[in-house]
């Protein structure tokens, strides 16, 4: 009975997590008017909101526009201590 519970908690967990990963991030309107130009320099062989994206995005970095990186900052998708961290990386 111990080893059932165990084995219906993890698949409970395991579904979360799965579930958590694949849910699509809508972007504010303002963000995607102002990153319409990168995403399709950087990024346009990846669905709008989807999780490859935001990782191709993410690696885009430096080479994303300043307008787009100041509406991510301003949306919250993004802190500005991490732009200013990545400035300084050079990463």
């Amino acid at each position: 009975m111990k080893i059932l519970n165990q084995l219906l908690l993890a698949s409970i967990v395991l579904t979360f997590s799965v579930g958590s990963a694949t849910a699509q991030h809508t972007y504010s309107k303002a963000v995607q008017k102002a990153c319409a130009n990168d995403y399709h320099r950087h990024c346009p062989q990846y669905g709008i909101e989807t999780e490859a994206l935001r990782l191709c995005m993410d690696k885009a970095g430096q080479a994303l526009s300043k307008t787009c990186v100041n509406a991510l900052v301003g949306a919250g998708e993004v802190s500005k201590a991490e732009v200013e961290r990545r400035k300084r990386s050079g990463g």
